[in-house]
């Protein structure tokens, strides 16, 4: 049985992010009657399983203190492959686009491990090499899906809730407690906290580290995959700035940039913000970039808070 509350707060007193992601949800089912109707959360959750995918692995990946800037290209060439393979059959088409995000998250973490170069520059210049190849693969052209049972996947659902959301919230639950109750994620946490005592404890930081890698390849592919199904096509600028709407979810669910704090219900907390500032804004006519301004507002806001907090608790270790 899982205790509800202990899952939103990860242990320990609720996270500030449920506290903004409850109060939108009340300023907005004010605003408008439809908001809280089945229908529309199970439409938010839909929105945001795209986004919420990567953002599962991203954590995993910041949290060791590294950040993965190509999970957006990554995206766009797995979707391009889902769509593009399909005359070799479904299932072909598919374990190729998910293998392509694990080799790409693979390469990655192996280029971070051994070279010692920022995990920034690496998977900055695996952004664009990514991206490149993409329109090499396409021909700049866009690709619609052959298979029907492909697109229709997109559309399922199982009762009153889409599949994809299923999909999203079943992947989170898995990652969450891969991350508090297995060896694994705490390594993970150990290598971002402190590499020095993690590496005297044992722990074999770039192992651990590729594998993040590879998880967040894994995710970014399986998003790309089931997005294609939604749109029932993939163009080559599919998944263009994920990166970052991103890594913007995961700092806002409370995952430090520098690494060894994080977690997967801070993680869902900021992913579901996003979703419902950007559908309750739209139910309100409000154009699409002030949710932008807003959500740039709120995330240095996040940033100066916690960098505050940060410089009073060392002031007070030194003291």
């Amino acid at each position: 049985m899982i205790d509800m509350k202990r899952f939103m707060s990860g242990g320990a007193a609720i996270q500030p992010i449920w506290i903004f992601v409850i109060a939108i949800t009340v300023f907005f089912s004010v605003m408008s009657d439809y908001f809280l109707s089945v229908g529309n959360l199970t439409n938010i959750l839909v929105q945001t399983s795209t986004i919420g995918l990567i953002a599962l692995g991203m954590t995993y990946v910041m949290i060791n203190g590294n950040i993965d800037l190509s999970v957006g290209a990554t995206l766009g060439l797995a979707a391009s492959l889902s769509v593009g393979l399909q005359d070799h059959g479904l299932v072909v088409a598919v374990l190729a686009a998910i293998t392509a995000g694990v080799v790409l998250g693979a390469l990655n973490g192996l280029l971070v491990w051994k070279t010692g170069v920022n995990a920034f520059i690496v998977t900055l210049g695996a952004m664009i090499g990514v991206r490149g190849l993409i329109f090499v693969y396409t021909e700049e052209q866009s690709f619609y899906a052959s298979n029907f049972a492909f697109s229709d996947f997109g559309a399922s659902a199982i009762g009153p809730i889409p599949v994809l959301a299923i999909i999203f919230l079943a992947c989170t639950l898995v990652m969450h407690l891969v991350l508090k109750k297995t060896g694994h994620g705490r390594n993970t946490f150990a290598v971002g906290g402190n590499p020095e005592a993690a590496l005297d404890a044992g722990i074999r930081i770039g192992r651990n580290m590729m594998i993040n890698f590879m998880i967040v390849g894994f995710f970014a592919a399986l998003a790309g995959v089931l997005l294609a199904t939604q749109m029932g096509a993939s163009t080559p600028n599919l998944g263009r700035d994920y990166e970052l709407w991103t890594i913007t979810a995961v700092v806002l669910g409370g995952t430090k940039l520098t690494g060894g704090f994080g977690s997967i219900t801070g993680t869902l907390g900021g992913v579901l913000a996003i979703g419902i500032l950007r559908n309750g804004m739209n139910m309100m006519q409000v154009p699409a970039f002030y949710v932008l301004v807003i959500l740039g507002v709120i995330l240095i806001s996040v940033l100066i808070i916690d960098q505050k907090i940060n410089v009073k608790s060392s002031k007070g270790v030194q003291a």
